[in-house]
């Protein structure tokens, strides 16, 4: 009971993380080049179609396999349709290895900071994308024990966005880092610090609670 408190306790977080996101997301589809994030970079790079691309596409499918995720990982969702579960779990694989990550990687090559922030985000990207891949392929194979392991990995890497502000603020406001200092810190410490954190929640039984929650309506309908 405590532990489906504390899920759902993390999940209403996700989703209000999901909100804000969207409400900050929301101004740059007018496409205008000097509006927040944007105004940080040079004029050469916001008239870089390569940029652009790379941009929009990722704001957009981040969102949308941020929530993918989310729902992916609610039971109550799953039992009462397989189906449904089945076709968000393509959507959010698709939508990573297909454009969330590649589209990282283009904005990788743009980020500020310098080397050690084109570093960390580059593999951030190549980490969510083969976490991803590992997970579509144990599902593929019916492994899935070694799916759901795999899948929360990902989510990880999903939920660094979210990690990068609360560290950010942490950081800036209650220790009082320098900007840089911040920023060069949680480029790496939010997707790092995530999959450090998932791997002690897999340790003690995470991935089990979910294939136990899972298995028993999911297992028989989605081998079939």
């Amino acid at each position: 009971m405590v532990r489906k408190l504390l899920l759902a306790l993390v999940a209403l977080v996700i989703a209000a993380f999901a909100g804000l996101m969207l409400t900050k997301t929301l101004p740059y589809y007018t496409f205008e080049k000097g509006i927040h994030f944007l105004t940080t970079k040079s004029d050469e790079t916001n008239d870089s179609p390569v940029f652009r691309l790379g941009f929009y596409v990722h704001i957009t499918t981040s969102l949308l396999v941020l929530v993918a995720g989310l729902l992916q990982f609610m039971p109550v969702l799953a039992r009462r349709g397989p189906g449904l579960h089945r076709q968000l779990g393509k959507f959010y694989v698709v939508g990573i290895l297909a454009l969330a990550a590649p589209s990282g990687l283009i904005l990788a090559y743009f980020a500020n900071g310098g080397l050690a922030a084109q570093v960390g985000f580059t593999l951030q990207c190549l980490v969510w994308w083969l976490c991803t891949w590992k997970a579509y392929r144990a599902a593929r194979q019916r492994q899935w024990s070694l799916h759901v392991d795999w899948m929360l990995r990902s989510f990880a890497v999903t939920l660094a966005a979210l990690a990068l502000r609360g560290e950010s603020y942490v950081m800036y406001y209650v220790f009082e880092t320098k900007p840089i200092e911040t920023y060069l810190t949680v480029t790496w410490l939010s997707w790092v610090g995530n999959l450090i954190l998932m791997e002690i929640l897999l340790e003690v039984g995470l991935g089990r609670y979910f294939l136990q929650e899972f298995m028993p309506d999911l297992r028989r309908k989605l081998v079939a």
